[in-house]
């Protein structure tokens, strides 16, 4: 009764990086990492403690591989994905710590006018 037999899912941020990651690939990486996470942090936000566990899990990964990135804008438009993550996840906290990390005044515009709250 293989058919019915449950099968364990591996999130991406739980998957073991094979060898070092150039800049887009890391990008790439991020951006998987928030979509996948992302009805996560909508449960995060909602109190439910298994999607809580999930988002802080795909959000330190995801910081973790943007602190490895070389260039000056992948690196910000990657952290402006982990900000909107942490966003939807009402982590404000982490969110506004990230968004100061961001370098580049047109991403920090974009981030400004997506969510207003950070900006003070």
């Amino acid at each position: 009764m293989t058919w019915f037999a449950r099968k364990t899912r591996q999130d991406i941020w739980d998957e073991e990086i094979e060898a070092p990651l150039g800049d887009i690939e890391a990008a790439a990486r991020i951006r998987a990492i928030c979509d996948a996470a992302a009805p996560s942090a909508a449960g995060s936000a909602r109190n439910d403690k298994r999607d809580s566990e999930r988002y802080e899990r795909a959000a330190k990964v995801a910081m973790e591989i943007a602190m490895k990135i070389s260039d000056d804008l992948m690196r910000d438009d990657a952290v402006r994905r982990i900000v909107d993550l942490c966003m939807t996840a009402g982590d404000l906290k982490t969110a506004q710590i990230l968004f100061r990390a961001i370098h580049a005044s047109w991403i920090r515009e974009t981030v400004q006018r997506d969510h207003p709250t950070l900006a003070s």
